[in-house]
């Protein structure tokens, strides 16, 4: 799909006055930063028993994480994206790297760590009902600090998004875009956006820290909620005032709450068969994003979220989500 660009006139970092003939024009970009790793997946028509011989009906290596995937999306989608997380250099790096740069996916951020282990996941998709189980392995990668986050130029950027990590870091990232944004007028501030997709207590710090949350169901459940609606009423009170609160919940659709007290919903638009759920829920924040960063509304996009994670539960990998 051909990419949609923006052109937006932009400041330099510190947002002087524009008045001095000194601008240029650029596109501005979204930034995702949190994981990339390999996935390594196979494909079977059954889940395998435990101590048995099974063969695959066919299996891949494939660019994952959550950002890392979110990115895919985005560029799917016709947004400029970048990504920002950790690299071990080797074959696999040069394998993600390879696919990143396919989507026309800005690198510049990647950070590499010689001496370290590249994340890997085995992911056993069973295409007889989409599920998706996933072993995960990440010994001694580290994640993006702060002080990696200082060399970004912030002003190529209208959205940064980040996937819930290491939490105290990334709320000082935020802070600089926070003070960086405090010093701009308000058309030309920076769009925040948290995922607090697992059940760790140090990411609920980043509750406070968007204008746009999304918080997983799994989280949403380990917190006591039943329902999407049920958990966006009661982690409201989390959020900073004025942000957006969405709860994906995986075939009951999406809900959404903001600074107005309305409950928004969109229903799941599944497939006519569930094929790969895997990425599901980050192509969900990606559209989510893609339609918000566009000027739409909340309730268009959670409604566009929904229909392109759907199409996306219906093909294997990311390809085709936009046809």
């Amino acid at each position: 799909m051909a990419q949609e660009y923006d052109a937006i006139w932009v400041c330099n970092e510190d947002c002087p006055d524009l008045t001095d003939g000194r601008t240029v024009m650029e596109e501005k970009r979204i930034l995702c930063i949190g994981l990339v790793c390999l996935d390594i997946i196979s494909v079977v028509d059954k889940y395998p028993e435990e101590d048995s011989d099974t063969r695959c009906l066919s299996q891949r290596w494939q660019r994952g994480g959550n950002a890392s995937n979110s990115c895919t999306v985005l560029s799917l989608l016709g947004a400029p994206c970048a990504f920002m997380g950790s690299l071990a250099p080797g074959h696999i790096a040069d394998f993600v790297l390879n696919s990143l740069s396919s989507y026309g996916i800005d690198v510049r951020h990647v950070i590499n760590h010689p001496g370290s282990t590249f994340p890997a996941s085995i992911v056993i998709s069973n295409i007889t009902n989409g599920s998706r189980t996933i072993l995960h392995m990440n010994r001694n990668l580290p994640d993006v600090t702060v002080e990696d986050f200082q060399k970004v130029d912030l002003s190529q950027y209208k959205w940064i998004h980040w996937e819930g990590r290491n939490a105290d870091e990334q709320v000082k990232m935020i802070q600089r875009v926070e003070d960086h944004n405090n010093k701009c007028p308000p058309d030309q501030r920076i769009k925040i956006s948290v995922e607090i997709e697992k059940e760790r207590e140090e990411l609920f710090l980043l509750f406070q820290r968007g204008d746009l949350v999304f918080v997983s169901k799994d989280v949403a459940k380990y917190l006591g909620f039943h329902s999407a609606t049920e958990a966006v009423l009661g982690l409201y009170p989390r959020v900073q005032q004025g942000a957006y609160l969405v709860c994906a919940w995986a075939d009951q659709g999406a809900t959404a709450l903001g600074p107005d007290g309305q409950v928004i919903h969109s229903p799941a638009f599944p497939p006519d068969a569930i094929v790969d759920t895997l990425g599901a829920g980050d192509t969900f924040n990606a559209s989510v994003m893609f339609a918000l960063s566009k000027g739409q509304s909340m309730q268009e996009a959670l409604t566009f979220g929904c229909r392109i994670a759907g199409k996306k539960c219906g093909i294997q990998g990311y390809d085709g989500i936009v046809s």
